[in-house]
């Protein structure tokens, strides 16, 4: 297949595009290398330095004989986008590209207004791209479980049917997101959502948990091709962090009580997921919502998996709770659905102790360059 991937410099889109590459589609990538920018602004690097874009592609190139097509861009140009649909005339689109960080989203004026700006508009451009050039493109968008918040109810995928005075309907799942990030994301659905049945669009919307993992077959045939692995408090994962804390020395810092729960899943899955999605697309006038997950564990669950295998390894780990910076809540009910992605051939891959423990060699491999100043919250809600 002709699959176009936005934001192809992330830490899924670069995945996905040498995954995809080396199953044989035919795959372009674009980037305008603002998560790059943005953590060099915030003094938030990645762990591992990774090659620009261009060269990314030609190391890829020269180890499996796999071609990507690669342009730095700014999809928020419509006429940059506009060309590239023309050019390349997708069957798919994966769209990645956003501002991907909820504490970066809540700095201030500024960067809430640039995380609003560029997600909304990217999405907006890739519909009537679409739209325009390719009615029959299916568009696999990246949403997440943020969207839904923490409800006292079951977390339908998506859609939830409501009977209301004796009448009953369909609807999208009510959503409570706890950033700005998270909300551009519930307005992202909405978008698609009135596109989807206004113009007959077909677009799989991808609810996905908190990602893990810096291993695929692709990446690991040389650490140039390593995806980018953050642990600050911007850009990195509670897992990133804890790793990267373990391996330092730093307590563990638990967010306030720790009882947050999240779906979390491997980055292995994440490439079976949006393939899986990519090669059963929904129908023309669908908005098909998967909640995108493998496990559910809280926060403390969490640091009690790094911590007891970190001590394996002779690290004596520590946990430390420290206040939270976010506004959320630290101890509720969920149980959200996540059985349309199996229901597809997902074949999971969980965060067993084998996995924690190759994640952690993987940190030490690095250890003079953690910077523990990056690692401690400095951005608050309030």
């Amino acid at each position: 297949m002709r699959v176009l991937i936005l934001g192809g410099d992330g830490y899924l889109g670069w995945p996905t595009a040498m995954s995809f590459a080396a199953k044989g589609h035919d795959v372009y990538v674009v980037d305008n290398y603002m998560r790059r920018n943005i953590a060099q602004a915030t003094q938030s690097e990645a762990l591992i330095p990774t090659p620009n874009l261009n060269d990314r592609a030609n190391i890829f190139k020269s180890l499996s004989d796999c071609d990507i097509q690669v342009k730095i861009g700014d999809i928020c140009d419509y006429r940059l986008l506009e060309t590239v649909f023309k050019e390349f005339q997708p069957e798919a689109v994966i769209h990645y590209a956003e501002q991907p960080s909820a504490p970066y989203s809540m700095i201030g004026f500024d960067q809430a207004r640039e995380t609003l700006n560029n997600n909304l508009n990217a999405t907006f451009n890739v519909i009537w791209a679409v739209m325009e050039h390719a009615p029959d493109c299916h568009i696999v968008k990246l949403g997440t479980m943020g969207e839904y918040g923490t409800p006292n109810i079951d977390i339908e995928e998506g859609w939830l049917e409501i009977e209301h005075k004796g009448r009953k309907d369909k609807f999208l799942y009510p959503r409570a997101a706890g950033s700005l990030y998270h909300t551009t994301k519930v307005l992202d659905t909405d978008l698609l959502w009135f596109y989807v049945r206004t113009f007959g669009l077909r677009v799989t919307d991808l609810m996905q948990g908190p990602v893990y993992g810096l291993s695929t077959d692709e990446s690991d045939q040389d650490e140039r091709l390593l995806p980018n692995f953050h642990y600050d408090d911007i850009f990195g994962t509670a897992v990133n962090r804890f790793l990267v804390q373990a391996v330092a020395g730093v307590p563990l810092t638990v967010y306030g009580k720790g009882g947050q729960i999240r779906g979390y899943l491997n980055l292995k899955d994440t490439l079976q997921c949006v393939e899986l999605a990519m090669h059963s697309p929904a129908a023309k006038g669908e908005l098909r919502i998967l909640n995108q997950f493998t496990e559910t564990f809280s926060i403390n669950e969490l640091a009690d998996r790094v911590q007891r295998v970190g001590n394996q390894k002779g690290l004596n780990v520590e946990v430390k709770s420290i206040p939270n910076p976010r506004k959320e809540a630290e101890d509720h009910y969920y149980n959200p659905a996540h059985s349309g992605l199996m229901d597809l051939g997902l074949k999971p891959n969980y965060m067993t102790d084998e996995v924690v423990a190759q994640m952690l060699d993987n940190v030490i491999k690095h250890k003079d360059r953690i910077d523990e100043s990056k690692i401690m919250p400095r951005i608050k809600w309030k």
